[in-house]
């Protein structure tokens, strides 16, 4: 019983500190509805397209840090590996579903990585580079970024020494990716998806 607590615990805080929303904070600071410019998604990826390289950086090196926040704690704390993949998982669902921000919110790329840095950080590297390699050459960020995650549970199968719980982590939050770049799927597929440096329009924040 205590454990199912604990592990509820750090599951709450883990989606509690997912959705700082860095992508909708880091905009409004600018003056801009970031979820009603280009998009409408508060990652890294629609601020660069809005607002700049200066502004995406600042996102692409938040967003990390809190997902490898959330799940420091209860790695260090000496939790189950159980406990530490569902507390990664809540993270990355309160980055994607911002309670705040009326279930809207990233795609939870950057926040994945950043548990994965702390749960395998060979496996987020190798992701990493993938991904990037991905993106120079076809200069689609959502197929680097599928490309990237898709790769994490055949990392771990490659490896033939894993955790079953970080294999699990690996395969849901492939399919969040999924779920979260459907559109730019679609639009992959159709041969209308913004490739890489294409400006967004940008929409100033309302007054309220």
């Amino acid at each position: 019983m205590i454990d199912i607590l604990l592990t509820a615990v750090f599951m709450l805080i883990g989606y509690l500190v997912g959705t700082i929303p860095t992508g909708y904070l880091v905009a409004k600071a600018r003056g801009v509805d970031i979820q009603s410019s280009g998009s409408g998604n508060i990652g890294a990826t629609n601020v660069m397209r809005t607002l700049g390289v200066v502004p995406a950086i600042i996102v692409m090196l938040v967003d990390p840090l809190k997902g490898a926040a959330a799940v420091l704690l209860p790695t260090l704390l000496g939790a189950s590996n159980w406990t530490i993949a569902l507390t990664a998982l809540a993270t990355v669902l309160g980055n994607n579903f911002n309670i705040m921000l009326r279930l809207r919110g990233g795609k939870g790329i950057a926040t994945t990585l950043g548990v994965f840095f702390v749960i395998n950080p060979l496996v987020a590297v190798l992701c990493i580079v993938l991904g990037v390699f991905t993106i120079l050459v076809s200069r689609y960020v959502s197929l680097g970024s599928l490309v990237g995650l898709f790769a994490a549970p055949l990392l771990l199968l490659a490896s033939l020494s894993y955790p079953m719980p970080d294999l699990y982590l690996a395969f849901a939050l492939a399919a969040l990716a999924i779920l979260r770049h459907r559109e730019n799927i679609r639009r992959l597929l159709a041969g209308t998806e913004r490739r890489l440096g294409e400006r967004a329009h940008v929409r100033p924040k309302e007054d309220r």
